[in-house]
């Protein structure tokens, strides 16, 4: 058991609290965030600090810390203070939920938050300060590098590799044996077949409004 420091106080970091609270060894601490972003001295009922002041006040020889962030800048973000709190010394701790099928023989990298209903097949391995939102399928001997974000109901296929800092939106199927290169940005519904380009953005057609009601339609 690690006492923790959650960095964040938005949606995310009220979500991790929640997590870790409830299916977790690890209790909850304090929230850290950088000083021009803090409103207010609680959040979730505890202490609510100035990241330049967290070391003072939660040493890294004494606490762990988990970052909760999102996918801002293609998880540039996230990133930055993942390596700022490294710098400062401290443990990040993972987070991978009890109703989750993890069936890799490989662990997964620090700062990682794996929800329910996730699906982790033999052979995946799992970098550091990755999200794998709810629900995925991540197939047999795939690879994911650090910092990505993948959410809801994804496929990944077996053999697949994806690259540092990528998103990959609701809904997506990735091919199997595919690499996606760093930085591909893939929209919710997208079905990727084939190798990506660093950089890249992949969006699906999206859907469009007929010029009949619904109560034309017989279904």
């Amino acid at each position: 058991m690690a006492e923790l420091v959650i960095f964040g106080a938005g949606d995310i970091a009220r979500l991790a609290h929640g997590y870790f609270t409830r299916d977790s060894e690890h209790r909850v601490a304090a929230f850290t965030v950088d000083a021009e972003y803090r409103t207010a001295d609680e959040f979730r009922g505890l202490p609510l600090v100035d990241f330049a002041e967290v070391a003072r006040l939660y040493p890294a020889e004494r606490f762990a810390m988990f970052v909760a962030l999102g996918y801002t800048r293609m998880n540039r973000a996230r990133a930055a203070k993942f390596a700022a709190a490294r710098q400062l010394g401290y443990h990040l701790v993972s987070y991978v939920s009890s109703r989750c099928t993890f069936l890799t023989e490989h662990p997964v990298g620090d700062n990682c938050f794996i929800l329910e209903d996730n699906t982790v097949q033999p052979g995946v391995r799992i970098g550091h300060d990755v999200t794998l939102w709810s629900g995925n399928h991540i197939g047999h001997d795939s690879t994911i590098e650090d910092h990505c974000f993948i959410a809801s109901h994804v496929v990944v296929s077996g053999w697949v590799r994806i690259g540092s800092h990528c998103f990959i939106g609701v809904n997506a199927t990735l091919r199997n044996a595919i690499t996606v290169a760093p930085r591909t940005l893939i929209g919710a519904g997208a079905v990727v077949l084939g190798d990506t380009v660093e950089g890249g953005v992949y969006v699906p057609q999206r859907a469009k409004l007929l010029d009949r009601s619904s109560d034309d339609v017989e279904l």
